[in-house]
């Protein structure tokens, strides 16, 4: 793959073969981004899972301490004194059976995270094929299937965000904005990484956390040191 002139000027400043503490990885992070927009800093966590296995299937949410530094649209399914629930609490949309089409035949998908309550599951599941494969389907163990909406819209917003295994059981997740002092993006994936950590499969034999890798959007790889995990 071939990379820009900023990008070979940055990598240049990594060194492959090194395992960063947490606190150096994203300084250099941070050192290496030079897009002229503010970049999400990211991290990649290879585990030892075997996702094809459901025991080994990692997936929750947690609150980052410091937000994740973009504004996230926020649509929720729900009924009766829920729909004024999510609108009180702030939900960008809020609807049912009506944004169905909307979404399936007009292709529409103008927000980052749905909410559901319980009740409203057997209209969401008929959306399955178009919010699954983006990863924005309602689910209990995100904490996005509930009855209390005002909570999971107030966490959502305050900055959660949901980890889980992609196909090749590598967890990605975004942790703060380059523009994050280096003390906030600590917090953040501290925070994060301890989940992840709980979240370990107890069927699980062998090494858990096999690589941790900080990015920014436009900038090299860092690797960090997983000795402490």
């Amino acid at each position: 793959m071939k990379h820009g002139k900023r990008y070979n000027e940055s990598a240049k400043l990594v060194d492959r073969a090194t395992f960063y503490e947490i606190e150096d990885a994203i300084a250099l992070t941070k050192k290496c981004a030079v897009a002229k927009f503010d970049e999400t800093v990211e991290v990649h966590v290879r585990t030892g899972c075997d996702g094809r296995h459901a025991e080994q299937q990692i997936r929750g949410a947690v609150v980052l301490p410091n937000g994740t530094g973009k504004s996230v649209k926020v649509l929720v399914f729900a009924k009766g004194d829920k729909v004024a629930e999510a609108e009180a609490a702030g939900a960008d949309y809020v609807g049912g059976d009506e944004l169905i089409p909307k979404i399936q035949n007009d292709g529409w998908l103008d927000f980052d995270v749905v909410v559901a309550t319980p009740d409203m599951m057997g209209i969401v599941g008929r959306l399955g094929k178009v919010l699954g494969p983006k990863g924005l389907m309602p689910n209990p163990k995100s904490g996005t299937v509930t009855m209390d909406v005002t909570k999971a819209i107030n966490d959502i917003k305050a900055g959660k965000v949901e980890y889980r295994l992609d196909k090749t059981n590598i967890i990605h997740c975004p942790i703060g904005k380059v523009s994050f002092s280096e003390e906030q993006l600590t917090q953040n994936l501290n925070t994060l990484l301890e989940a992840i950590v709980k979240a370990k499969p107890s069927s699980l034999k062998g090494q858990y956390l096999r690589s941790i890798t900080l990015s920014s959007t436009m900038g090299p790889g860092v690797k960090v040191s997983v000795a402490k995990f």
